[in-house]
């Protein structure tokens, strides 16, 4: 497992929920365009963040990203939105977490 690739990882989800959560705030919330243009901003840095990664294979890392963004996504919600997750949020998290390590950091032949 590369300190690399997990840092991108967590970069990519600040980016993508941040950026998805200013567009809500923007929108939905009623703070202005200024709010939802920022969000738009970062979900294009998100995908240069996502296109960083070590890894060639680009639907490797979108597939191993989905668990991180659904790992994000919760603690994102935890944070800024006052939510807490329940034991089954938190177990579900866990699988993803497994999922994300054995589809990137899992060792292959070839």
């Amino acid at each position: 497992m590369s300190a690399r690739s997990v840092a991108l990882f967590v970069l990519a989800a600040l980016l993508e929920i941040g950026g998805a959560w200013l567009v809500w705030q923007g929108v939905r919330e009623h703070r202005g365009w200024l709010w939802a243009g920022a969000g738009v901003v970062a979900l294009g840095l998100y995908g240069f963040a996502a296109a960083l990664q070590p890894s060639a294979e680009f639907g490797r890392v979108l597939a191993a990203y989905g668990g991180v963004f659904i790992v994000g996504s919760l603690v994102w919600g935890a944070v800024a939105d006052g939510f807490r997750p329940d034991r089954w949020d938190v177990a579900g998290a866990v699988v993803c977490l497994v999922g994300v390590a054995l589809i990137m950091y899992a060792p292959r032949s070839g």
